[in-house]
């Protein structure tokens, strides 16, 4: 997602966020008016791709695992655990975000008023997974809808065969297609970041984007204890092997991601990191490049955080069923999105259309974005080794 040349996509978005910090302090509430309109077009232009990128990517993304059946142990091991530890990841950032509570006191107005739905029971949010009509779930973009209907057509066109592959090769065209759209409304980032920070700024204050300090704070101590905790725990339990030993062994690709924020970049720094460690390198070729399509650890804790900042700055109050329906949709969203230019930030758009937030809150995070993306990349790399080697110990690797 970065730019060709000169300042990456992200970097600019940064310094629109803080030219719109400067602007919406400095011009009169009468100027600020002016840029309003770029704000409101950054997100109808968000809310245009959601849907067809999220369908196509997905679909395009399952199939690409093949035929189920086919997969053997180390495939369905592994799937496993990547959507085991993303659910985990979520719940983390979730638990943290409802204790630090980094939007408490915000309280950013709505164009209307926004009224607390009826918590859903479990069993009606397990219910409304499930579509009735496909294109009425598209139409009112229900994403748990067209995730659930993305599943299983992308799993019917691989057991179709050959007579799926015209059907896959649409989804396939569709789904570059998407991503060359992405890419363009992408460059349109920095400037509708800058609006919507200025207009905001210069109807609440400066004031009112300090608890953004609590967001990085809250993803950064998530990706932390993820680490920590998860990671270790399946190292020492299934691996056998010891958390300083993991940590040592992955550390130059930990790194790398730190650094590049790319976990595709990083990949062949990861397999040389696995393969010192001694994962065979038939466990590694398969792990790696699956983990870089569907695990996103980091970026799903990330988004769990950055669901409570934006339900608490707007009021709106989240219930247990709407949190139980952010793990599902962050987690089976993740299969298809990883690869998406701004995966972060559409994946978010994702879980907020979802959640019934609004959209500005997605454009107030990318401003931060470029901080946050550091650590949860790192994580989601040191997750796709984790599994590796958890995967190749199953397997019978001497590590």
């Amino acid at each position: 997602m970065a730019e060709k040349r000169g300042v990456s996509l992200i970097w600019q978005i940064t310094i629109g966020f803080v030219a719109g910090i400067l602007f919406g302090r400095m011009a009169a509430p009468n100027v600020v008016a002016y840029v309003d309109p770029l704000g409101k077009i950054f997100m109808a232009l968000l809310s245009m791709l959601i849907v067809p990128l999220v369908l196509s990517s997905l679909v395009v993304g399952v199939a690409s695992l093949g035929d189920l059946r086919s997969l053997g142990r180390i495939g369905v091991k592994t799937l496993a655990l990547y959507l085991v530890t993303t659910a985990v990841a979520i719940a983390i950032g979730l638990v943290l975000a409802n204790v630090i509570q980094p939007g408490a006191g915000m309280d950013i107005a709505l164009a209307k008023a926004t009224e607390a739905k009826a918590a859903p029971s479990l069993g009606e949010v397990l219910t409304n997974m499930f579509p009735r009509n496909a294109f009425a779930s598209m139409v009112n973009a229900n994403m748990l809808q067209i995730i659930v209907f993305a599943l299983f057509l992308g799993v019917s066109m691989t057991l179709a065969g050959e007579k799926g592959k015209p059907a896959l090769d649409f989804f396939n065209s569709l789904a570059e297609t998407m991503y060359k759209m992405t890419s363009i409304v992408m460059k349109f980032a920095p400037y509708g970041v800058f609006a919507l920070i200025a207009v905001t700024v210069s109807k609440y204050g400066a004031a009112v984007l300090l608890p953004f300090i609590k967001v990085i704070a809250a993803v950064y101590i998530g990706c932390i204890i993820h680490a920590v905790v998860v990671y270790s725990g399946m190292v020492m339990a299934f691996a056998r092997k010891s958390p300083l030993w993991f940590f040592k062994g992955i550390k130059e690709a930990s790194l790398t991601a730190f650094v590049t924020r790319s976990s595709s970049g990083t990949l062949p720094v990861t397999m040389e990191c696995c393969h010192n460690m001694g994962v065979p390198d038939k466990v590694a070729s398969f792990v790696l490049p699956l983990g870089a399509t569907i695990n996103m650890d980091g970026t799903a804790l990330y988004q769990g955080v950055c669901a409570l900042f934006i339900a608490q700055a707007f009021g709106i109050p989240l219930s247990v069923g709407t949190q139980l329906g952010i793990i599902v949709t962050a987690t089976l969203g993740s299969i298809g999105t990883a690869g998406v230019p701004g995966g972060g930030l559409i994946m978010l758009t994702l879980v907020t259309t979802q959640a019934g937030l609004p959209l500005e809150g997605v454009a107030m995070i990318a401003g931060i974005d470029a901080v946050l993306d550091m650590v949860r990349t790192s994580l989601n790399i040191t997750g796709d080794a984790a599994v590796a080697t958890v995967v190749a110990k199953s397997e019978g690797a001497e590590l």
